[in-house]
């Protein structure tokens, strides 16, 4: 057959894909909140029912005042307790009045409080579970208050007790004591800070201006290059939760959110890759970049975790190490799409700037052809726009003849900072149809996408996801199919439209006149409704159509805002772990 165009040659995400992982651990190698290999050994002396390592562990971070480490251990400690619970029995027996097993009783409190109301909705957590979590919250307080009481210059029982707090909805005094008390402590603890900000979120008790506020306070006063310089990005998790990015989306100033992404780009540039204090804010950092659609600069991040994903941000959003692994691969995904076809490898990306940097070009404007493209939908408009919720893409949808939808990329509807070079990202190796491949998974209708770019036309056909075929024209002859291609291709979509004779739309293959003539032939021949006017002429031809509605850009953030606007009012927010 010749030579292809570059639709049919291999994608470019699949030509990149495996460049784009230089650099990052396999996925068996994550793990989430790893501990570091001191306490990796108490741990398993622990599980053995040897007490004494974690004793020995906790009262060396005591005495040399190590309170983040302090924070860690005594957190894993707890979880391991919370199955494990002999060892830490026997401790207590052992030395009743040691403030490091005093401090472990208290997380692991909390942590049995979590385990009866579960980290489900909490629309899916039954009054009796509600009722249980906080008279074990309530009984704890003791247990706490000993914690506090029996290591007066440590920090960290205040960061439990504002996790108690925030359970029981104590009232805003205590949070304001307790984050006093832990401030004394340690101005620059970052448990304690990183909790408190959770508790200052719009969601719990406080609002957004004063969660930012708080977080920008805070590192501002941090030592220069401390990790609690990443506070804010904390924050901005925490409003990711509630509104969508980019200018016009929320309270806060778009222009405030990036500032506080580029001094986290800057601050993650004076650690080394893998540094273990610096995990904590590039976990959030990352998260902050996928969401400005900044992925290639969050690829770089990733690289700098390495194996160390933490349960925040990623706890939010799911399995923290699954969902890590997830959006880490959708980032190696976006990052190989938009990389040029023939470029020698993946670009590195620009970290420390602002707007879409790093974001590879796909081609040069003044040379590439302008791809159009446009997909019919077998089914109703309504069924349509479900259907393509959750491509993340600004789609234009318009009813077509016979209960059908015409599908289009909008990239006009985008925001402005996201328009340059968005059409041609989206619509160039896989765009329309790579859309199409994802709303139709699921679902019993095909959809067939007509691409036009330059001279040559296209069709793909989909159905449940997969590409059942896909043909090209050109006005060369030299490219005209065989008859059994055409023949095999037409057979495929002759049945996808219960179309019994084959033969006419074969013919229409084999065209080696006009290309986009031939995309309308091959329409009639399917007995589809004709393709919008002026499609391949101009770009966005669904907007001239009449009934066409545009389907918004829809992001995972904004479904998981939706999805705890319907949890109950008890605390205004869905309770995150709280270990």
């Amino acid at each position: 057959m010749g030579k292809l165009p570059h639709v049919f040659a291999l994608p470019r995400m699949l030509r990149h894909f495996t460049a784009t992982g230089e650099g990052l651990p396999p996925d068996g190698a994550v793990e989430v909140d790893a501990p570091d290999p001191a306490l990796r050994a108490a741990l398993s002396a622990a599980r053995s029912g040897d007490w004494q390592p974690a004793a020995d562990l906790m009262a060396r971070t005591r005495t040399a005042r190590d309170w983040e480490r302090r924070g860690q251990y005594s957190a894993g400690l707890a979880e391991l307790a919370l199955h494990h619970t002999g060892w830490l029995e026997t401790w207590q027996q052992q030395r009743p009045d040691d403030p490091d097993v005093a401090l472990v009783a208290a997380e692991l409190a909390i942590d049995r409080a979590w385990e009866i109301r579960t980290a489900a909705r909490a629309r899916y957590v039954s009054q009796e579970q509600f009722r249980a979590f906080r008279t074990v919250l309530r009984d704890a307080e003791p247990v706490l208050r000993t914690a506090a009481d029996r290591n007066p210059g440590d920090p960290v029982p205040w960061r439990v007790l504002i996790a108690h707090a925030m359970g029981l909805g104590a009232p805003r005094a205590v949070f304001d004591t307790y984050l006093a008390r832990g401030r004394e402590a340690d101005p620059h603890h970052g448990g304690l800070h990183a909790r408190a900000v959770q508790y200052l979120a719009g969601k719990w008790y406080g609002s957004h201006e004063e969660m930012f506020g708080f977080a920008e306070a805070a590192a501002a006063a941090a030592p220069e290059g401390s990790p609690l310089r990443g506070l804010p990005l904390h924050a901005v998790t925490e409003y990711a939760l509630e509104h969508d990015a980019g200018p016009g989306h929320g309270p806060v100033a778009w222009s405030r959110i990036e500032q506080l992404v580029e001094a986290g780009l800057q601050l993650s540039a004076g650690y080394e890759p893998g540094d273990r204090r610096a995990a904590g804010f590039r976990n959030h950092l990352a998260l902050a970049l996928i969401r400005s659609g900044r992925e290639a600069e969050a690829l770089e991040v990733f690289r700098l975790i390495g194996t160390d994903a933490r349960t925040f941000p990623w706890a939010y959003l799911g399995d923290p190490r699954e969902t890590f692994l997830l959006l880490r691969k959708g980032v190696r995904t976006q990052v190989a799409s938009r990389t040029p076809y023939f470029a020698g490898s993946v670009p590195p990306p620009a970290v420390g700037t602002t707007g879409t940097a790093g974001t590879a070009p796909v081609q040069d404007a003044a040379t590439a052809p302008v791809a159009m493209a446009v997909a019919l939908a077998g089914a109703p408009l309504p069924e349509v726009r479900t259907a393509v919720l959750l491509t993340g893409t600004a789609l234009r949808l318009a009813p077509a003849r016979g209960g059908r939808t015409f599908v289009e990329i909008a990239a006009s509807a985008e925001p402005a900072g996201r328009r340059k070079g968005l059409r041609r990202t989206l619509l160039g190796e896989g765009g329309l149809p790579r859309l199409a491949a994802t709303f139709s998974r699921g679902e019993t209708w095909p959809v067939l996408v007509a691409v036009k770019e330059g001279t040559d036309c296209t069709l793909h056909l989909y159905r449940d996801g997969r590409l059942v075929t896909a043909h090209a024209w050109w006005a060369d002859p030299a490219e005209m199919p065989t008859q059994e291609d055409a023949a095999q291709r037409a057979t495929a979509l002759a049945a996808a439209y219960g179309r019994t004779d084959h033969r006419p739309l074969a013919a229409v293959l084999r065209g080696t006149g006009d290309p986009r003539r031939h995309l309308d032939e091959a329409f009639t021949a399917l007995g589809l409704p004709p393709l919008p006017a002026r499609f391949g002429d101009r770009p966005e031809p669904l907007a001239e159509m009449p009934g066409a509605e545009l389907v918004e850009r829809r992001s995972v953030f904004r479904a998981i805002r939706e999805s705890l606007s319907e949890d109950d009012g008890a605390s205004g927010g869905e309770l995150p772990p709280l270990s």
